[in-house]
């Protein structure tokens, strides 16, 4: 397994007012940043404070734009059936701008059901709805009439179309993002088929990786990302402590939703969950038995459902950058690096 870019992903969940968790968040990120990850990540979530702070990335993204210079910021995701496409078209376009081309978009089908209620919608109709706000954006991105008027997208954005990722569950969705040349989101964790309680993550996610490589158009560089819970500390005994907190919590979440108790011991929350945690070199032989990662061109982690206090997020990110990324043969680029890399691209 090598790692060629490291991100640093957050669902914006710190104990706090949500102005707040802003301010941590954009903390986290510029600490990020300060120690060479390559890429930023924030999830979308609308009306469920339990299970993200933030229903408008790129509002909050434009903020963070302006308070870093190298960290590539991306969507993890953005909702598209719950958002108008061509208003998505001209927000990332005029943030892409403000952020010197250092936008990244994460789309995905998905939200809770009550969210497409709220919306007006029917969330039975997301993969439909996505599909046709998909392709409005390329549409608009690319420069063609929207709707058969002439009327163009301005500013105009086609370098976006080079930096779309799709998230997905699926095989049939790895497919979908491998024909479309886009690349492909893995989550940190996902349900286990009914037939197969007990498969790795691994044996879920391989077969999208698989799909999505067989459809990626001859020529095209794969780009595959494996967001990972990934909570580093310095004592053992301190990141179970806050483990048995934050799993604890999301194991009693999922057993009110009616969806099971994930299990009863530290251990086994920790299994079910996909979680690596402990000191750097727990945390290292762990992601290493993570056979996805061997493929993955992009590895994201998040201290999600960890969820320890601030500072040790912050000591966290310090961590997985000085010590378990390194082992991976991950190497820190200065903006130098990123602008070489660009013009060579072109």
């Amino acid at each position: 397994m090598t790692i060629q870019r490291l991100g640093f992903f957050t669902r914006l969940l710190d104990e706090a007012s949500a102005q707040e968790r802003y301010r941590l968040a954009t903390e986290q990120i510029t600490t990020a940043e300060r120690h060479g990850f390559d890429s930023a990540w924030v999830a979308q979530h609308h009306f469920h404070e339990p299970e993200g702070g933030l229903p408008a990335p790129l509002v909050f993204l434009a903020q963070v734009a302006a308070r870093t210079s190298r960290i590539r910021l991306g969507t993890g995701i953005i909702t598209l059936p719950l958002e108008h496409p061509v208003r998505v078209a001209e927000d990332a376009a005029v943030l892409d701008l403000l952020a010197d081309g250092r936008l990244e978009l994460g789309l995905g089908t998905g939200g809770t059901p009550s969210a497409f209620a709220a919306f007006g919608l029917d969330s039975a109709d997301r993969s439909q709805i996505f599909a046709k706000h998909l392709q409005v954006l390329l549409d608009a991105w690319g420069g063609r009439p929207l709707d058969g008027a002439d009327t163009r997208l301005y500013p105009a954005a086609p370098q976006l179309l080079e930096r779309i990722w799709q998230a997905t569950f699926s095989v049939a969705g790895g497919a979908r993002a491998g024909a479309a040349g886009d690349g492909l989101m893995l989550s940190r964790t996902q349900p286990r088929p009914a037939d197969a309680p007990d498969a790795t993550l691994a044996e879920i996610q391989d077969p999208i990786i698989d799909a999505y490589l067989a459809a990626l158009p001859a020529g095209r560089e794969p780009r595959i990302l494996a967001s990972r819970s990934v909570y580093v500390a310095d004592d053992r005994d301190e990141a179970r402590r806050f483990a048995e907190r934050g799993l604890r919590r999301q194991a009693d979440r999922f057993a009110a939703a009616g969806r099971g108790a994930p299990g009863d011991t530290l251990d086994q929350l920790i299994a079910a969950f996909d979680v690596h945690l402990g000191t750097p070199e727990e945390v290292i032989a762990s992601l290493r038995a993570d056979g996805t990662l061997r493929r993955a061109t992009d590895l994201v982690v998040q201290v999600h459902s960890v969820d320890p206090p601030h500072p040790f997020i912050l000591r966290s990110i310090e961590l997985v950058a000085q010590e378990v990324a390194p082992a991976f043969g991950w190497a820190r680029r200065d903006r130098g690096d990123d602008i070489r890399l660009a013009a060579a691209s072109c």
